[in-house]
């Protein structure tokens, strides 16, 4: 199904990685920031930034005369099942430095063959978990996750959903009315996180933003206990400028 909104700035960044990631392995021995960014068309400016992510993630590497040369993630990353795997490694320790960053449990989530799924989490003591007291392919109207992959997905991908999974309500809080729902979605900033103030279940706030690679819909998400309410925004801020690191491991 076609995704609906323009590509946001996460994805952007992720392209632009991909760019530079290429640049750096045709040159085995090296190469400049400077003639990174002629080759790729990337002004030093914004890609200084990147390059100092890519570096924080170890996709590159600066050798001692300052130029790059790609790092040992992506070396020890081989391929067909050993790749599959050392790629969900590596995103789970991104997600679990992010967890610890934001304070919450993290999430991502994807829109696979018509159907909301869980991919990768990471929670800890400190940091739970929602309880899935209602499955989440059955809660997308409720939930910052399902809401979130609803508003990438066109009016005729929605409906076709919904026609599958009705629309409950779960707390006093919960959207039932299909118009409505869909009047939210459309209103929703593609660039602007996506919250759930106790919709899917009292006593918890999420919040979820869009990663979008390809024409696979797919989230952030993080969730936090309602007595940390006024953490909430600023958690999801931080998850919108931390996406980038987490669509690129999913990228490469």
């Amino acid at each position: 199904m076609a995704s609906k909104p323009e590509p946001t700035a996460p994805f952007h960044t992720v392209q632009y990685a991909l760019r530079v990631l290429e640049t750096v392995a045709e040159h085995g021995d090296g190469v400049t920031a400077a003639q990174i960014s002629r080759e790729t068309g990337l002004p030093l400016g914004p890609l200084s930034p990147l390059l100092l992510t890519l570096r924080r993630e170890g996709h590159v590497e600066q050798v001692t005369d300052g130029a790059y040369v790609i790092g040992s993630s992506l070396l020890l990353i081989g391929s067909g099942p050993a790749r599959r795997q050392a790629l969900e490694a590596r995103l789970q320790q991104t997600l679990a430095q992010l967890r610890d960053s934001v304070g919450a449990a993290v999430y991502i989530s994807r829109y696979v063959d018509g159907e909301i799924r869980v991919t990768q989490y990471a929670d800890g003591p400190r940091t739970p978990a929602v309880n899935e007291w209602v499955d989440f392919r059955s809660a997308a109207h409720a939930s910052a996750v399902g809401k979130c992959l609803l508003a990438q997905l066109d009016r005729d991908g929605r409906r076709d959903h919904i026609s599958r999974h009705r629309t409950p309500r779960l707390t006093s809080r919960t959207i039932t009315n299909e118009k409505v729902l869909f009047s939210k979605l459309d209103s929703q900033p593609a660039t602007v996180p996506v919250l759930d103030l106790q919709e899917y279940a009292v006593g918890t706030v999420c919040a979820a933003v869009p990663l979008t690679a390809g024409a696979s819909a797919g989230c952030l998400a993080l969730s936090l206990p309602v007595e940390d309410a006024h953490r909430l925004r600023a958690a999801a801020e931080t998850l919108n400028r931390r996406a980038a690191p987490v669509l690129l491991s999913m990228a490469l």
